[in-house]
Parts: C-alpha cells; structure tokens; sequence
C-alpha cells in the first residue's frame, strides 16, 4: 500500500512539475515560442496582379501572383551582393516605375517612432548597388518620378539625385533643439503619430515640407548612468544628461511654418499659415493632381481643425474645409482622408452623427452625401477604386470587439455594401494597387493568426500563413485562453471583458485575481483577437487574470468615449474598481486576494484604483505612470483635459499624487531613469506624496531604460519581480 501511494505520488508530482512549466517567463520573452507568423513587408506591384514580401530574415524580396497565390520571382537577394555593409533589409520601398528600390538598414531608434539608418538603392536594370549618402539617414523617400531621394540629416533635408549621383542640401538651418526641417519634434511624433514631415509633390518638382522651432519650447534633462547606451564619458565618474525639447501641459510648443522647396527654381516659399502661431500642423498633404497642398491647421485646444489649400509656387492658401467638436477632434482624422482623383470631392472619417463614419465632400466645403451609417465605428478607411467606384473600410459593425472589412458604392441608386470578410473576430485587410485582390489577416481568442489571399468578390484563393506549428505548440502546452464576458456598473453601463482562467479550473475553488488594463482614450484590451502573453502564464501560475475596458475605450461611439474630456482617470477608475467588486461577488474568485496592474495609462489607473479603492485591492503594479497630466506633454493633455490654466480641478482632482493617502493595498511603484515620454519626475513626484502620508510601497527604478524598459536582461527580470510581487501579496 505504501508503495502504490509513492508511485501515485511521485505521478502526480511529475504532472503537477509539468503543468508548472507548460508556460514560462522564458517562453514569452526569451524564446517568444507563442509568437505569430506573418507576411512580412508586403507590397503590391503596380499592375496590382502581383505582390512582394521580404524572407528569409531581411535577406530576400520574394515576388507572388495574386491570382494563383504561387512564387513567381526571388526579386532580390541581399546575400549575393558580398557586402558587409547590408546583410539584411529592415524595409523597402520600389520606385514608382519599380526600376529601382531603396533597401533600409542598420536602424537605430531615436524615439518611438523616428530613427536614423543606412540606405542603399539597387538599379535593377544597371544591376548596380550604391549607398544613397554618407553617414545615417531619416525618413528616405523616392520622388514619384523616381529620379530622386529626399532624406533628413542632422535636421536638415537634403536631394539625391539618382541620375547624376549628385546631393543638393535644401535647408541649412537645421540645428538640434532649435530648428528642425522635415521631421517632427518629440511632441508631433508621439501624439500626432508621423515620422517625416515632408510629402514630395506629385510630379516630382516640388518638397512640401515642415519646420519647427522648437528654440522656446523648454528643455527637460534626463541623467544618464553607466549602463547599456548612456549618454556621457566613459571614463567620468560624473553621470552625463540628454537634453530634449519637451512641452508640458500649458507650456510654450514648436512654432511651425510650412515651406515648399522648388527644384528647378532652387528656392523656399513659405505658404500663408495665418498670423496665429500657437496653433499645430499635424499633416500636409497634396491634393491629386498636385496642384494644391492641402495644409491641416488645428487649433491649441484641437477641437477646431482647417483644411487649406495652398498654391505652392505664391504661398496663398483658402479655406476648404472646418471641422469642429465640443471636446476633441481624434487624431485618425488626420491619416483617414482622401482626396480623390475627380480634384472635386475627398473623403474624410467624422464623428457628425455621433459614430466615427466616412462622409463624401466637395472642395467647396460642402457635404455630398454620408457614406456609412450606423450605430458603429469604421476603425479605418482603406481607400477608393474609381472604375467600380467603391470605398472600403474597416469596421466594428458587429460588435465592438470585432472588426470586419467593407465595400460600399458611391452610388447612391445601386446602394451596393459588401463584406468582404467572412470570419468572426478580428480582420485586417491589405488590398492590391487596383483593389482587384486583397490579403486579408484574422484571428480570434481561440484562433492564431491566419493570412488568406482573396479575390475582390471574397473568394479565397490561398492560404498563405495559418500558423499550423503555433496551434500544435498551445494543444501541446494546454494553456487557458479568454473568455468573453459583461457587467453592468452602478450607472447600468455595460461594460465589456474577458477572463483567463486557471489551468484545471474547478468552480469551488476560489482564486486570487490579477486585473490587467490600460484604459486609455479610445484604447482596446478586449478585443476578439489572438494573443498569448504575461497574463497566460499568470492563469498558469493560479491567478484567474481578468481585463476590463472601461468607459473612455474605443469603438462604442463618441459619447462612450469621450466622457472622460475633462477628467481623465475618473470614470476609468470607478469602473476598474466596480470591476473588481463585480468579481469579488463571483462564487470562484477570493475577493480578499484581487491586484490591479498597468503600464503608461494602465500605470496612472493601477495607481488611482489603489488610491480610490481602499480594501478593494490587496496589492497593485504601477509602472511608467502618468501621475498628474501637468507633468505630461501638450497635445495629450490638453487634448483631453483642456489646459491646466482652465481645468485646475481636472487635472489634480484625479491625480495620484493628490489621492496617495488613500492607499492601502501594497503597491510596487516602477520606472525607467530615461523615460523620454512619461518622465520619471512622475513616479518620483508621487513616491514622495506617498511617504509624507505615511504609505508604505515598493520601487524599483532601471537605470537608462526608456518607456519600454527593455534591454539586455531588463525585460526577464521586471517580469520576474512581478512575478514574485504577487506571489508574495496574493498567495
């Protein structure tokens, strides 16, 4: 009898050892084993019957047939040139004759989206490879003649000629912290999301171009340690400091001008902006034909946007378009208008009726007719096919956690709609030059990414990436996947959410819950898509992980989302904690034992709840948080807060920092010393709030790491110091 207890135990203790590593920290961050295949660097040919990918690690352009889904070509190989100097290809570009391509390497980031690399253009007819310039480069871009390359160096803009090898600088100004050409400042990259600030005119002989002044912006100093990339002498005991321009909430921005450089006059003309000059251009843009540029004007506080048009050889520019909102205009605005090849009409996404919809207008200003209706979102426009003369677009239609892809006609007497989509959860489309073919990427919870190649009509032609190994690994693993759910909050709202349950579930256990939200302005967590992350190996460790999306969160309409203006924080974190308390009435969750933790907003949130909630949460993680929007930049803030001059009360009244005596709960406080974008003054300003009100936390700051706090061992061990954060706390 001993020994058949021993067996059975030493077999139980062997299965319990391998659910235990059936989903490691290793497994997401180091070995990334649930990662999803896809198609990577996808373009259309211009005949649209064909499309290219990038294979093989960057090492290979590869061409396919649309029509039949087969390999028709290897368009290049990177390792046949025998140079060091481009081993592989981070993105390409083909130029509109696709006579050339301009081939990315060596990227190194600046901030989260701008960065500098090495270019090289490859002749396919010379068969000749040639570096586009000296040193790094930004944002290289082919003219649409192809003849030319503008890129940006060192703040300033400069031409490449291709036919004559020959480099014509165009700005000179240019100098860092002060003037910039052609590229945003930190606030225009990393709240009005663009990279490059110039647009080449449609028939090669003009630059549209952006420049900032950042000169009276005010400074902010980051100290710099000894550790991976700092910033200071090697050989110095004293810490070196990055100086960047960055305006906080109420302060001074970038004054911008919009210039356009003719080539064969060789000159700058300023176009007429007006005489405001507290005012943002979050794009240009030229019309279709290229004889106007559209200039998009906004105002300060962002619910008043301007399309102009301007004559690029005199500078005149007149109004074409107003677009105005009580609160705020979003920012998809910007990347979601058309102008169409009539030179009569454009498309925009609005939010008139109270759902973001696409509307058809004349240049005149005038609405010809509302394209989609609904009490939904489009999500994205895609663009416009003029022969059958149909838009297509991303939807939510079904339900906020899906999206879908559309047709609809412009023609109002066939009223034709289509779906092109046929799956249930998340998809994505991406059409060829023409809109005859489009490949199109779905997933769902239960379901890995699939890429599938359609024609126009949906017909599916190939498969071309279902992540067959990925299914095999998570049968394998047994891991727990989401779970859909709803509530209703105080004021009969409901909200939506997903659980993961533990491996192994049983309904008479009662389980200790990590919460896991971000909660920001038209953000989604609970989305119908695929995805295994830190919150399944939490449900593997015992936890039953939950997310909710709170008022504040996209695609439920414009009141849904933004009645937060003006109180960031405040409906966010009523509803996490009413979550919460939701959860702790369920008969399987220990409503002792629930912790709430995030990142950036889901930082600011994890914070407030804990501030807020009192008992409700044993223990939170806070990391990279905003902890009162006045230390935040411009555009954000006052985007949804209005500014700190007129919103006092807005800004403080739901400010951690305010709120720290209300902790009760452990909280662990983490931060990155060289967080460009939510400066670690925020975590700081809020750790010594806490400590004058007696609250005791725990903190952990990681030298030289940016928002992301990523780096060498960085990532394993801030998840491993989560990981025992609630071990300790709620186990």
């Amino acid at each position: 009898m001993y020994r058949i207890i021993s067996v059975l135990f030493l077999i139980s203790a062997c299965y319990l050892s391998i659910q235990a590593q059936q989903i490691t920290l290793e497994d997401i961050f180091i070995k990334r084993s649930f990662q999803q295949s896809t198609v990577n660097g996808l373009a259309s040919t211009n005949d649209g019957l064909s499309y290219t990918t990038l294979e093989n690690g960057g090492k290979q352009i590869v061409e396919y047939s649309y029509k039949t889904g087969e390999k028709i070509d290897l368009i290049l190989d990177i390792q046949a040139f025998n140079n060091d100097s481009i081993r592989n290809v981070r993105e390409y570009v083909f130029s509109s004759d696709e006579s050339k391509v301009l081939l990315m390497t060596d990227r190194k980031p600046i901030y989260r989206r701008s960065f500098t690399a090495v270019y090289f253009v490859y002749n396919f007819v010379t068969k000749e490879l040639a570096r586009l310039s000296t040193g790094t480069q930004q944002v290289a871009t082919f003219s649409p003649d192809g003849e030319r390359v503008a890129f940006v160096r060192n703040n300033n803009i400069f031409l490449k000629s291709l036919r004559f090898n020959t480099e014509r600088q165009i700005t000179t100004d240019g100098e860092f912290n002060k003037i910039i050409n052609g590229v945003p400042d930190w606030v225009y990259e990393e709240e009005f999301e663009f990279n490059r600030a110039f647009e080449w005119s449609p028939d090669s002989k003009q630059l549209a171009y952006i420049k900032f002044n950042e000169e009276d912006v005010p400074t902010f100093g980051i100290p710099m340690y000894k550790g991976l990339n700092p910033v200071h002498n090697e050989n110095s005991v004293y810490p070196g400091e990055y100086r960047f321009k960055y305006p906080k909430a109420g302060e001074k921005n970038s004054i911008v001008s919009v210039m356009v450089y003719d080539i064969k006059a060789g000159q700058n003309i300023k176009m007429d902006i007006g005489t405001e000059t507290d005012i943002y251009i979050p794009r240009i843009k030229w019309n279709y034909s290229g004889k106007n540029l559209g200039i998009f004007k906004m105002n300060r506080l962002q619910n008043k946007l301007e399309l102009l048009f301007a004559n690029s050889y005199t500078g005149d520019t007149r109004l074409i378009y107003t677009e105005k909102n009580k609160r705020y205009i979003e920012t998809d605005f910007l990347d979601n208008l058309q102008f169409l090849p009539d030179d009569k009409s454009f498309i925009i996404l609005s939010e008139q009726d109270g759902y973001k919809h696409l509307y058809l207008f004349d240049t005149g200003g005038v609405k010809i007719r509302q394209l989609t209706t609904g009490k939904f979102d489009v999500i994205k426009y895609y663009g416009f096919e003029p022969l059958t003369k149909m838009f297509y677009y991303q939807a939510a239609a079904v339900s906020p956690l899906q999206r879908e892809v559309y047709g609809v006609s412009i023609d109002l007497n066939t009223k034709k709609k289509i779906i092109l989509s046929t799956q249930k959860g998340t998809n994505d489309a991406d059409f060829s030059t023409g809109f005859k073919y489009f490949i199109n990427q779905f997933s769902n919870i239960n379901s890995p990414l699939q890429v599938t190649l359609h024609e126009i009509s949906g017909k599916q032609i190939r498969t071309l990436e279902e992540n067959n190994k990925l299914k095999l690994l998570i049968a394998d693993r047994n891991i727990s996947l989401k779970e859909f759910f709803t509530f209703k909050n105080s004021e009969g709202t409901e909200l939506n959410g997903y659980m993961i349950k533990p491996l192994n579930f049983n309904q008479n256990t009662k389980y200790p819950v990590v919460m896991t939200q971000y909660s920001g302005p038209n953000s989604q967590q609970v989305l119908d898509q695929f995805g295994i992350s830190w919150e399944n190996y939490l449900a593997a460790s015992g936890y039953l992980t939950v997310c909710v999306d709170p008022r504040g969160t996209g695609a439920r309409g414009e009141d849904f989302r933004k009645c937060t203006y003006g109180q960031l924080g405040k409906y966010e974190s009523d509803d996490q904690i009413e979550a919460a308390k939701y959860l702790a009435g369920l008969p399987f969750i220990d409503g002792k034992k629930i912790a709430i933790w995030g990142w950036s907003y889901g930082g600011f949130m994890s914070a407030l709840c804990l501030a807020k909630g009192g008992d409700v949460f044993k223990a939170g993680i806070s990391v990279a948080p905003v902890t009162n929007n006045r230390f935040y930049d411009t555009v954000y803030s006052e985007r949804y807060m209005g500014l700190p001059s007129q919103n006092p009360e807005g800004y403080d009244q739901n400010s951690p920092i305010t709120l720290a005596a209300g902790i009760k709960g452990k909280l662990l406080l983490v931060h990155g010393t060289a967080d460009d974008n939510v400066h670690f003054q925020n975590s700081l300003e809020f750790a010594e709030a806490m400590v004058q009100a007696g609250v005791q936390f725990q903190m952990m700051a990681y030298v030289n790491r940016n928002h992301g706090i990523r780096g060498g061992n960085t990532t394993m061990h801030l998840y491993n110091m989560f990981d025992n954060f609630l071990k300790e706390n709620l186990k």
